[in-house]
């Protein structure tokens, strides 16, 4: 009896520890974060293709959560994404490490209410990830926070190094998808 009682424990604490290594290494990959919205990991190549726009004008966001402007910022750009849901493709890129990618970042999401998709850009070469924003607007050096605004034909409408000003970004904005209609 003891024996059968020891033997159910340890199959259950194996099942167990083996069901929470499996989500943990879920979560890594940036499928699952038990804390908050999903981050999604993405390296050089992923960066360049969020810079391409899909048929929406492209708003774009590099941030991190140790920047205080960034934190700053961030309740205007979550005001941003409700007001043209739909209407732009709006991302944000997270500059953090990617330690971070299911503990400071998406817990800093949620605190925002932020629903617009996340990334974490985990570059090793750092100046590739550099030049391929400034591909786009060469008003970026890798300072934060850096907002652009993609055409929907991929040129620049709009970039600024530092916090927004929202009534000029919403002008933008609006230029945008008046021209699409």
């Amino acid at each position: 009896m003891k024996i059968l009682l020891l033997r159910t424990l340890v199959g259950v604490a194996i099942l167990t520890l083996g069901a929470g290594l499996a989500t943990a290494q879920k979560a890594q990959k940036g499928s699952v974060t038990p804390s908050g919205p999903t981050v999604t990991k993405i390296d050089v190549e992923g960066l360049r293709t969020l810079l391409k726009p899909d048929g929406k004008p492209r708003l774009i966001n590099f941030w991190a959560t140790w920047c205080d402007p960034c934190r700053e910022e961030f309740p205007e750009l979550v005001k941003i994404d409700a007001a043209y849901k739909g209407k732009i493709d709006f991302l944000t890129v997270s500059l953090d490490d990617v330690g971070d990618l299911v503990t400071a970042v998406p817990k800093f999401l949620t605190q925002m209410k932020a629903t617009m998709p996340a990334y974490l850009l985990n570059a090793s070469d750092e100046d590739a990830a550099i030049a391929a924003i400034a591909k786009i607007s060469s008003d970026f050096q890798g300072n934060l926070p850096f907002t652009i605004l993609i055409k929907p034909n991929g040129d620049l409408a709009y970039s600024h190094a530092g916090k927004i000003r929202p009534e000029l970004l919403n002008t933008e904005i609006n230029k945008q998808i008046s021209a699409g209609q």
